[in-house]
């Protein structure tokens, strides 16, 4: 099980060229130092980029993937792109808020939790980027190699005069097992989660749903005033239910664990 440094080359070339779960399952990195070790699934691709809707719903405090990152339309990002082409800077201003944000997830041990199993870490565009050129650089060669892979050092934390915190990857002097000995590699291996179980997949109906409920949230008065959005022009017909994990699980779980 190695990396496939060909796909990754691709996902370099496309980001460049640009102009429900249990929270065991999720790592994010704590302010300081850590150490971390990336680890390929089978298909060679450790990274999986989603689109993601934040602060919708009734409460505006619903999380959601965008149908567009399983090939869909999105009836969401379709009515920002409405208010986008109003071309007035009140309707750009709302449409900021219907299109969808990149999120990058990968597979990780933690040195010193080794025991708690492969879990995945969600990162931006930005440390995805500088994911991406170590590991198409070939002075470091597969550093997902479960023998002679290369760690990393993620320092992470708030520079002094920043308002967020940032991410640095620094890949370590030394390659390394991942864990020691054969049957241990392949127990570790074995906990790698599943992101189709982790990430389920999203519909232009719950998508469309979702999006009903925010603007019917945002007809409402509130003692704050009240932020009136034109319904769609053009709408699917809604069959889904908010049964479905596919927002409720997401977030619950992104809200507090992404980097």
């Amino acid at each position: 099980m190695g990396i496939d440094l060909e796909k990754m080359r691709a996902k370099y070339s496309a980001l460049t060229t640009k102009g429900g779960s249990s929270d065991n399952n999720f790592w994010k990195p704590e302010e300081g130092t850590q150490i971390i070790r990336i680890v390929a699934p089978e298909d060679g691709d450790p990274f999986r980029d989603y689109m993601y809707h934040y602060r919708m719903g009734a409460e505006g405090k619903t999380t959601f993937i965008s149908p567009r990152s399983f090939g869909q339309k999105d009836p969401i990002a379709e009515f920002g792109n409405q208010l986008w082409n109003e071309n007035t800077d009140e309707s750009k201003e709302m449409a900021r808020k219907f299109f969808p944000r990149m999120r990058v997830f990968a597979p990780v041990v933690v040195r010193g939790e080794e025991e708690k199993g492969v879990r995945i870490w969600g990162f931006s565009k930005t440390t995805y980027e500088a994911l991406l050129r170590l590991v198409i650089d070939p002075e470091y060669g597969d550093i997902t190699d479960v023998h002679t892979g290369t760690d990393l050092r993620v320092d992470y934390g708030k520079k002094a005069g920043q308002m967020y915190p940032t991410t640095e990857i620094r890949p370590m002097r030394k390659t390394s097992n991942l864990v020691e000995g054969d049957d241990a590699i392949n127990k570790i291996l074995e906990t790698v989660p599943s992101f189709k179980e982790l990430f389920p997949e999203t519909t232009y109906d719950q998508a469309h749903q979702l999006l009903q409920e925010t603007l019917n949230a945002g007809d409402e008065d509130t003692s704050e005033g009240s932020t009136h959005y034109a319904s769609p022009a053009t709408k699917k017909e809604d069959t889904s239910t908010t049964e479905t994990g596919a927002v409720t699980n997401i977030d619950q779980a992104f809200d507090e664990l992404l980097a």
